[in-house]
């Protein structure tokens, strides 16, 4: 079975509340990976304790990139405690993507800390959302990232929900990016409805066993869950979603 695991922003204010005990229900849920984002004022000895106790262990987790920029050595510090290898930038401000010049300050950075980050063990990756593929004279900001980029030192946390819903085939990212890919975000799309509406899985339009199964062909490392609109509590949500996700794994 490869690991299923689920992005603590859809369930972010059970996690804010009480990140311990919101780890061991995920746990008792199925999932095989907590993808965080954000620790609260919790410890890292704390965390990876508690991680150890339920049998859950990081399926990397989202980090913004102005900490990285900020505090570098204490953030990695915190990640080598928990034993997190994986660091994956989650987002992007509004004032830093507004030209082409703009993604290419954003490649730069990128390529540095990947370098430095490998060098210490851990793998950058980077998270798209929609905006990603405005286009840029005649290349989109997703495209500039990659290909500015060494793809030993920057990987893709490609999240197939924002590259659909921006008009881009998933599918044809992944075979683009094979060597990329570490972790996909599996997310699926109300119907019949013009802005972005998450649901649970299976519940939508979206095809995610194929998505999954491109996943598995290309060597992705994790299928995380991440839903960020709701109709019901977020985590009996992700309770309903990791059976889904883990019918979708074992199937396709």
């Amino acid at each position: 079975m490869e690991n299923v695991g689920l992005q603590f922003w859809s369930i972010n204010e059970a996690a804010g509340a009480d990140l311990l005990g919101t780890i061991e229900k995920v746990a008792e849920m199925g999932y095989t990976g907590a993808q965080f984002a954000g620790f609260g004022d919790h410890s890292a000895g704390d965390v990876k304790a508690k991680m150890d106790e339920v049998g859950i262990k990081p399926a990397g987790a989202h980090v913004q990139l102005e900490l990285l920029e900020n505090d570098l050595e204490g953030t990695l510090k915190y990640h080598e405690t928990i034993e997190n290898d994986l660091i994956i930038i989650p987002f992007l401000a509004d004032e830093r993507r507004q030209s082409k010049e703009d993604y290419e300050k954003i490649a730069a950075i990128l390529r540095d800390l990947g370098e430095k980050l490998h060098a210490r063990g851990f793998t950058l990756a980077y998270h798209n959302h929609d905006f990603e593929f405005e286009v840029f004279d005649g290349k989109t900001g997703f495209d500039i990232i990659f290909e500015s980029t060494d793809p030993n030192h920057l990987k893709m946390e490609l999240d197939c929900y924002w590259a659909a819903f921006a008009g881009y085939d998933p599918l044809e990212v992944i075979d683009k990016y094979a060597d990329r890919i570490i972790s996909l975000h599996i997310k699926d799309q109300k119907a019949d409805t013009d802005g972005p509406n998450s649901v649970e899985l299976g519940t939508g339009i979206l095809p995610l066993g194929d998505y999954v199964a491109k996943g598995k062909e290309v060597g992705s490392k994790w299928f995380v869950v991440e839903q960020e609109h709701f109709t019901k509590d977020p985590l009996e949500s992700a309770a309903e979603n990791v059976e889904v996700l883990k019918d979708l794994v074992a199937n396709n």
